[in-house]
């Protein structure tokens, strides 16, 4: 039996402070149908979250050990663990051990497509990880177009259509610029690493200003295409908050704002997820 402080790691591997924002994105195509009846739904919310979340981001930390040992966001619930050489060893076969059961249920309740699914998860996952995209400019973002694999799983499990293309289009760049503020967060350690990231690269005043181009451009999106302004109105907030730090804000993110912005986040994310669901918020109109 595993010790329970290995336990801890490895829920903290997962990152169970992004799981709230992979259930979202995993709640966004049923928009108003009742699935909790539904078996193959509760056990694609169950994947979305501790499964997914290990192998997504344990995957980037077996390569990130240097970098992550001087984050002090690292080795908390909400931005990750800080795996001691002997779990990173074993870290691979865990993944594999928590990924095999949900391959054989999904194929067996989806059918062949869900191997596909898997396949282009892997692929996703090796490029930012194995390749390096994540080292790379603007690759380090395209990549995080990935995310969109959560709608379409769960379209394939619960057979129901697939999320409309301005959702999905919406769903990637919000990804994209998730990523980036990210970024921002880690630049001094990214920069120490000789990472290139997209923010190092073009430096913190124009990483901000892109992060506040993406948000408007998401708030364009909502605006045009989706039925209830709700989401249009929260990025136009959203970006009207970054253009103010861009211009006042410090070049470096202290820990406790940026750990108060993810509780915050998960706040929102909670309290709006049976609203969202409920009411179609990203139908078009």
């Amino acid at each position: 039996m595993q010790h329970p402080s290995t336990f801890a790691e490895i829920i903290k591997t997962a990152r169970p402070g992004f799981w709230p924002t992979h259930l979202w994105f995993y709640m966004l195509p049923f928009a108003g149908r009742d699935m909790f009846g539904s078996l193959p739904f509760w056990v694609g919310a169950v994947y979305v979250c501790f499964p997914l979340g290990l192998f997504t981001y344990g995957w980037n930390d077996l390569g990130d050990n240097e970098t992550d040992r001087v984050n002090p966001r690292k080795n908390s619930w909400l931005f990750g663990a800080l795996p001691n050489a002997k779990l990173r060893k074993r870290l691979p076969w865990i993944i594999l051990a928590t990924q095999l059961p949900f391959v054989f249920i999904f194929t067996w309740v989806a059918g062949p497509k869900m191997i596909g699914w898997f396949a282009a998860l892997i692929t996703m996952n090796a490029c930012y990880n194995t390749i390096g995209f994540k080292r790379l400019p603007v690759f380090d973002l395209l990549n995080q177009v990935g995310y969109v694999l959560i709608f379409i799983l769960a379209s394939w499990l619960c057979s129901v259509p697939q999320l409309n293309a301005p959702a999905m289009i919406f769903g990637a760049i919000f990804a994209m610029q998730s990523h980036l503020f990210g970024q921002l967060m880690d630049l001094d350690e990214d920069k120490k690493a000789g990472r290139k990231s997209t923010a190092v690269v073009i430096g913190v005043i124009p990483a901000k200003l892109l992060l506040v181009t993406i948000m408007v451009a998401l708030a364009l999106i909502a605006y045009r295409y989706f039925q209830i302004p709700v989401v249009a109105i929260f990025m136009t907030l959203g970006a009207m908050f970054f253009f103010m730090d861009m211009c006042f804000g410090p070049r470096r993110y202290p820990v406790w704002f940026s750990t108060s912005f993810f509780i915050a986040w998960n706040v929102v994310v909670i309290l709006s997820m049976h609203f969202v669901w409920r009411y179609g918020i990203f139908l078009t109109t």
